[in-house]
């Protein structure tokens, strides 16, 4: 098991740049205005007559009462579990729900302790009538260095969270597919991926003044899986002191897995910042970025680049930086068709790491369902040394700001996988490579820099190298571009090579794109220059 928590507790200044035009004011979903008769009373272990718009009432009821945080206490043995010795301790694959069963999927829960002190509740039911599965120490196995005779007779308050498994890679293997671990932070994959970037229920107050919350998924709702059914849907209440909600999850595995979200937030306080449909990654250096760095492995991260889809056609493509400084980038749309955070470069000889396989980590892609409205996309950098870290998280944020009793609704779709944008006639930017400008043959210390992008596939790929194509290039005021040029890649794809200068020391946006015949033919390359050189 691999799970890391985003490294989000921000104190230091923020940089902010804003990468798009200003948009209309629009009000922002709304979640339905459910009958206010609360909801039908059930037994502790027994929720009866279930449905989605119950749930919302449910929820909607609880965020009119003040927020309860949730019992933590766990048994000493537990809770002083070191990080090794929590790892030690593994749920039994012969004990898995639904093992006996003619289903496409299986079940394993999380153990309470260490690391993990949270604890959720899971009900299991046909998606009407729910019953709480009571998960015990004998489901789990005890490896060395434990002692297991120390947890004989512990009663588990609940359990830290649990797994979905599925037949993703062959038929007669249950691949582990979903994870729901930790607040509301959630992984998946898609056929071929190893786990990478997580996602979140949702993001409130984070790289902001004030303080940040981290919601917690406190129950589950299950629906056992027919026979036979490539589906399988989950429903879980969402807590935190600002607002209650309800979700909803459908899960269709796949070589792109695909996960409908439906969120009903309501708040019982204002929020000074909301992230809808939040990712979080890792990325410690890149082709584009190896400040300092002196090791074997050319490159490391979960993911190298952000993707916007904007509803006009035109596509973003912004490569991720572990900054030296925390740096804020907000991309404002009028509710985008996608964006999320991709790991395109798939070549084992860029990460030489037999372990780590960064080649395979997932992609994922946020579709909105519906309108969202306006806002903007917010893309956090962090700095960090180590590879253990969630540095970067991207989310919606909606142009409102939630205020005590507002409600809203968020419905999208997640597709988790190697690749998980869908084709379209524009070249995608490959790769983004970064260095000192200047003569390479003078030791006189260069003041410029220098920029190469690969633009490969699209309707450009099979033009011959005389082609008439053109650069599209925007430099912002504070840097200069000394000269440009774009020549035919040896083994295919174009490459955009651009010498800058700055004339100040602050933040410096820049973009570039290729037209051919007044028609855009690539994605539009954006890139957050920092420093001076």
């Amino acid at each position: 098991m691999h799970t890391r928590r985003a490294a989000l507790k921000l104190g230091v200044a923020a940089v902010a740049l804003a990468c798009a035009g200003p948009a209309a004011a629009q009000t922002p979903p709304a979640a339905p205005a459910p009958p206010v008769e609360p909801p039908p009373p059930s037994s502790p272990n027994v929720v009866e007559n279930f449905d989605f718009e119950t749930f919302s009432r449910m929820m909607r009821t609880r965020a009119e009462a003040p927020y309860v945080e949730p019992a933590t206490q766990l048994p000493e043995a537990l809770a002083n579990l070191s990080y090794d010795e929590y790892r030690a301790i593994r749920y039994r694959p012969d004990h898995a729900l639904w093992l006996g069963d003619p289903s496409n999927f299986q079940l394993q829960a999380f153990y309470p302790g260490g690391i993990v002190r949270d604890t959720t509740r899971v009900f299991i039911g046909d998606g009407k009538r729910f019953e709480l599965k009571g998960f015990t120490g004998a489901d789990f196995e005890y490896r060395a260095p434990l002692d297991p005779t120390v947890f004989q007779g512990i009663d588990l308050p609940g359990v830290a969270g649990f797994r979905l498994h599925y037949p993703l890679e062959r038929p007669d293997v249950f691949d582990e597919l979903v994870t729901f671990l930790g607040a509301s932070y959630f992984r998946a994959l898609g056929a071929g991926n190893r786990y990478g970037l997580s996602a979140r229920g949702l993001a409130v107050n984070t790289a902001t003044s004030a303080t940040e919350e981290f919601p917690r998924f406190t129950t589950f709702y299950v629906v056992r899986p027919t026979p036979g059914s490539n589906s399988v849907r989950l429903f879980a209440e969402l807590d935190s002191p600002s607002l209650a909600g309800a979700y909803s999850f459908t899960i269709t595995p796949g070589p792109q897995t695909l996960i409908d979200v439906t969120a009903r937030l309501y708040f019982r306080n204002a929020v000074e910042r909301l992230g809808v449909a939040p990712l979080t990654s890792m990325f410690t250096y890149g082709e584009n970025d190896r400040r300092g760095r002196d090791d074997f492995r050319p490159e490391v991260h979960d993911n190298d680049g952000l993707a916007i889809h904007r509803k006009s056609g035109e596509r973003l493509w912004r490569p991720l930086r572990n900054p030296q400084e925390l740096a804020l980038s907000y991309f404002q749309e009028t509710s985008p068709a996608a964006f999320g955070l991709l790991q395109r470069d798939r070549d084992f000889s860029h990460y030489q790491d037999v372990e780590s396989r960064f080649e395979l980590r997932p992609s994922l892609m946020i579709e909105p369902l519906g309108d969202w409205g306006n806002g903007m996309i917010e893309l956090v950098e962090i700095p960090t040394r180590s590879e253990t870290n969630d540095n970067i998280v991207a989310f919606w944020v909606p142009e409102m700001k939630p205020e005590a009793g507002s409600q809203y609704e968020f419905r999208y779709r997640m597709r988790w996988g190697q690749s998980a944008q869908w084709p379209d006639g524009l070249a995608r930017v490959e790769g983004t490579y970064a260095g000192v400008g200047g003569n390479p043959a003078d030791d006189t210390p260069a003041t410029s820099r220098r920029f190469a992008i690969n633009f490969v596939g699209g309707t450009i790929a099979n033009l011959p190298a005389d082609a008439a194509l053109d650069t599209i290039i925007e430099v912002p005021d504070n840097a200069r571009l000394i000269h440009s040029s774009l020549e035919r890649l040896p083994d295919g794809g174009w490459r955009l090579a651009m010498e800058l200068e700055k004339t100040n020391s602050a933040p410096t946006e820049l973009r570039a794109k290729l037209s051919m015949l007044q028609r855009i033919v690539s994605e539009t390359w954006l890139y957050q220059w920092t420093g001076t050189v």
